[in-house]
């Protein structure tokens, strides 16, 4: 209990800290005197500083995986998963503008993969698509949303994306359940 306790409070400050300052001007010693815990604690839960963020990336994506709900559509799941983002427009703006950006960019990679998987599977309930289809629709949308949100990062994150979520979807309504019963029409033999 008390493990988790100061796993949480790592992981809070420096996500403050992230909020308040580049990646690059963040360190071990920051972090434990903010947290009142000696360095050996640190690296008794963590390598470095890195391996705070990882988690962070992880713990939210679990969050993504676990809230999700097959009665929202895509775009509700997908803003739902943008609020950590929102909660910390700095802290990922400071992410994604350190060497560590790729580590920001698996994150929404997986989250928009998994967005995407769990409503191709729901939407295909009752169309005979092939699996390799089900696949190759859900991986473009993955890179489609993945791109998105890095370019409304790259672009200081001024528009509201719970609009442009939702407008993408009404531009988009139906493609998914068209293609996937294109896909199941097409003769692969």
């Amino acid at each position: 209990m008390a493990q988790q306790y100061t796993k949480k409070m790592i992981r809070q400050v420096f996500i403050n800290m992230l909020n308040e300052r580049p990646l690059n001007k963040i360190t071990v010693k920051d972090v434990v005197k903010e947290c009142e815990i000696n360095r050996n604690t640190f690296y008794y839960y963590y390598t470095d500083i890195y391996a705070v963020l990882s988690e962070i990336f992880q713990t939210e994506l679990q969050t993504v995986i676990d809230e999700y709900n097959d009665t929202l559509s895509w775009e509700e799941s997908f803003i739902v998963a943008a609020k950590f983002a929102l909660e910390n427009k700095t802290a990922i703006y400071h992410v994604y503008n350190s060497m560590q950006r790729e580590e920001l960019e698996n994150y929404i990679y997986n989250v928009s993969g998994n967005i995407m998987i769990r409503y191709v599977e729901k939407v295909s309930e009752d169309i005979s698509a092939s699996l390799r289809d089900k696949k190759l629709i859900a991986s473009f949308y993955q890179c489609a949303l993945t791109e998105m949100v890095l370019r409304w990062i790259a672009s200081g994150m001024k528009e509201d994306p719970d609009t442009i979520t939702r407008r993408i979807g009404l531009l988009f309504d139906g493609n998914i359940a068209l293609s996937l019963r294109r896909s199941a029409g097409l003769n692969d033999g």
